[in-house]
C-alpha cells in the first residue's frame, strides 16, 4: 500500500559513552554517559516515520525494561508494534562509544533479537500485504530477514535490504529478495570480498571512476545499489532495465553540508528516509528519494543519539 513502510528488524538498548577521543586498547578515558533507544531496526522505523510514512516494525523483545521503553517509544512516534517476545532472553542492547568528532565504534549483544523467528514473520502477513515497501538489516536472526523479504515481495511491496553489520552472514539468495540494497562502503566491501572473493579497501571506493564501481556492483547483484559512501555522498547503480524512474544506469550525488556532533543511525537514517520516500511517492524518480535520503541522513549527524536524533519531516526539507 502507498505510504506504508514495515520495518523487520532489531530493537536495542543504547549505551552511549563519549569522550574526546575513542579508547585505545588497554587505555582509560573520562567522558559523559547516556543511554537511550536504537538498534538499526527502530532506529529505522522511526526515520521512516517522522520522514512522513506510516510505519510498522516487526521485532523480537524480551520481557525487560528495556522491551516497556520499545512499545512506550513505538506508541509515541505513531509505529505500529509486532514483536515476538521471549520472556527468557533479555532484549537487545549496545555499547557505543563516540568521539569529539562524531566518529563511533559499536559492540551488539543480539539477546532477542537472534530468536526472531519465521514463523512470527509469516504469522504477521496482514502487516506485509498492507505495505508499499518492506525493510530489512541484519541485527535479528537471518532466516526471519529472508522470510520478510520473500513475504514483502510476493504481497508487491519494494524490499529494501541494509545489509549491515558488515559482519553479518549474507547470502546470494538472500540479496536476491532485495529490489533495492543500501550498504555503506566498508559493508559494501565485505559483501564484495564473501561473494566476489574480491578485496578492496573501502576507502578507495569513492574515487573509483563510476562505471568500474556498477560493474562491480552488478556483478554481486542484479538489482539496485546505493552505497552510502560518508562524506563523499553517495553512489546509485541500476541493473539493466531497472532505472525505477532515473536517467541514467549510475550516478553520484555529494554528500549534504552538515554540522557533524555524532553519525551513530546515520546509515538508519538513510535507510528509512529512503524507505519512507520510496512509499510515500512511489511513481517519483529514484533519485528524488535517494537526494531526499541524503538530506535527512545529513541532518541526523547534527543531534547526538540513535532513533531519537532522527529528524522529523520539516527539519529534512
Amino acid at each position: 500500500m502507498a505510504g506504508v513502510v514495515l520495518v523487520v528488524g532489531s530493537y536495542n538498548q543504547d549505551h552511549v559513552w563519549s569522550s574526546d577521543e575513542l579508547p585505545a586498547p588497554g587505555a582509560t578515558r573520562l567522558g559523559t554517559y547516556a543511554s537511550g533507544p536504537g538498534g538499526k531496526g527502530f532506529n529505522q522505523a522511526v526515520a521512516a516515520a517522522r520522514a512522513g510514512a506510516r510505519t510498522g516494525f516487526l521485532t523480537a523483545l524480551g520481557e525487560d525494561a528495556a522491551a516497556a521503553s520499545a512499545r512506550a517509544l513505538a506508541r509515541d512516534e505513531g509505529i505500529e508494534l509486532h514483536a515476538e517476545v521471549f520472556p527468557a532472553l533479555p532484549s537487545g542492547t549496545a555499547g557505543i562509544f563516540v568521539d569529539a568528532s562524531g566518529r563511533n565504534v559499536i559492540t551488539v549483544a543480539p539477546g532477542a533479537n537472534a530468536a526472531l523467528s519465521e514463523g512470527f514473520v509469516e504469522a504477521a502477513r496482514p502487516a506485509f500485504a498492507g505495505a508499499g515497501v518492506v525493510l530489512a538489516q541484519l541485527e535479528v536472526a537471518a532466516g526471519a530477514v529472508a522470510a520478510a523479504l520473500a513475504l514483502g515481495r510476493g504481497c508487491g511491496a519494494t524490499t529494501v535490504l541494509n545489509p549491515a553489520p558488515a559482519n553479518a552472514p549474507t547470502s546470494d539468495t538472500l540479496l536476491a529478495l532485495a529490489d533495492v540494497l543500501t550498504p555503506n562502503e566498508t559493508e559494501f566491501a565485505a559483501l564484495l570480498a564473501r561473494h566476489g572473493g574480491r578485496a578492496v579497501d573501502p576507502d578507495s571506493l569513492h574515487a573509483m571512476a563510476g562505471e568500474s564501481l556498477h560493474a562491480l556492483c552488478q556483478s554481486l547483484q542484479a538489482t539496485t545499489w546505493v552505497i552510502t559512501l560518508g562524506g563523499h555522498g553517495v553512489f546509485v547503480s541500476h541493473a539493466d532495465g531497472r532505472r525505477r524512474g532515473d536517467d541514467a544506469p549510475c550516478y553520484r550525488l555529494a554528500a549534504e553540508p552538515a554540522r557533524v556532533v555524532d553519525t551513530t543511525g546515520a546509515g538508519d537514517a538513510f535507510s528509512g528516509a529512503l524507505a519512507a520516500a520510496l512509499a510515500t511517492l512511489p511513481e517519483a524518480p529514484f533519485a528524488d528519494a535517494v537526494g531526499f535520503a541524503n538530506r535527512y541522513a545529513a541532518r541526523s549527524t547534527e543531534q547526538h543519539g540513535a532513533a531519537l536524533a532522527m529528524p522529523h519531516l520539516a527539519a529534512a526539507e
